[in-house]
């Protein structure tokens, strides 16, 4: 019995969740793009150095509404993972990402991310090209952008390089997926100096859905079937889709000229700290 197969149907770890997301047969943005969106129409490139395939964008309609659409790919087998560079995202992808984000704004399309990435890719020509720089310079832009920008993560949140497509007014998780700064692996290496470990900094590191609603940085929690989506794609599309509907109405309620400034305090609110006395 393989690792996945062995998960309990109502994953209560992180861990747990974590095998959830690694099942091969668990859906992937390219899954979901088909189901949630009409006419779907991939646009190509950054205009400065190339195309990535870790990161799919193009624009398409959702319930009618025109939107522009941008997600990570994660692939099933190794050669579609070798061609979306396991859904670590170049520079050129996030420069990718903004150029559909700067023309969502021009023609007043809602702005709908994806996100399932274990982190940007850190290779020395992706730092040569400018990838810190790529990903702040998306975080700072989304920040900005008057158009409503709902990003949902479907699997993988890793560090910032899920952040790239995450600056928005409402985030939703699903009940499987997890968020975090770094990965267990890595955490592990850093604080323990052992990768082995990671199965016990999963656990240790509050990185499930509800541990993000509960320190406000997740929106809602989109409920997965019992035993992960990959049981059932359609009825996970479908609750993703009620997720986006409800969203969108409630945004698109308030002034588009407000947006940044609700976008900045829901970001300012995140995270506690308190000063101490001399």
């Amino acid at each position: 019995m393989s690792a996945a197969q062995s998960v309990p149907a109502t994953p209560a770890t992180a861990w747990e969740r974590i095998e959830l997301q690694r099942n091969k047969n668990r859906p992937t943005a390219k899954d979901y793009i088909p189901m949630l969106f009409d006419h779907f129409i991939e646009l190509h490139g950054d205009r400065y150095f190339g195309d990535d395939g870790a990161i799919i964008g193009g624009v398409g309609r959702f319930q009618r509404m025109p939107v522009t659409v941008i997600a990570h790919v994660k692939g099933r087998g190794l050669e579609e993972n070798k061609a979306s560079n396991f859904a670590m995202a170049h520079p050129e992808g996030y420069r990718k990402a903004l150029r559909l984000m700067k023309q969502a704004e021009k023609f007043c399309r809602p702005i709908i991310c994806l996100v399932d990435t274990p982190g940007a890719y850190c290779g020395i020509g992706a730092e040569e090209r400018g990838q810190h720089e790529a990903v702040a310079r998306n975080q700072l832009e989304m920040m900005r952008l008057k158009t409503p920008i709902v990003s949902v993560v479907l699997g993988e949140g890793g560090s910032g390089g899920a952040l790239g497509l995450a600056v928005c007014d409402c985030l939703g998780m699903l009940s499987n997926a997890t968020y975090s700064v770094i990965s267990p692996r890595g955490f592990a290496s850093i604080l323990w100096k052992d990768a082995s470990r990671e199965k016990e900094a999963a656990n240790s590191v509050k990185i499930t859905a509800e541990d993000l609603c509960r320190f406000g940085i997740c929106d809602a929690i989109i409920q997965e079937p019992m035993g992960g989506a990959h049981r059932n794609p359609q009825l996970t599309s479908e609750a993703i889709s009620a997720f986006l509907k409800e969203s969108l109405k409630k945004i698109l309620e308030k002034p588009i000229d407000n947006l940044p400034e609700t976008r900045y305090i829901k970001f300012r609110k995140i995270g506690v700290f308190e000063e101490g006395q001399e």
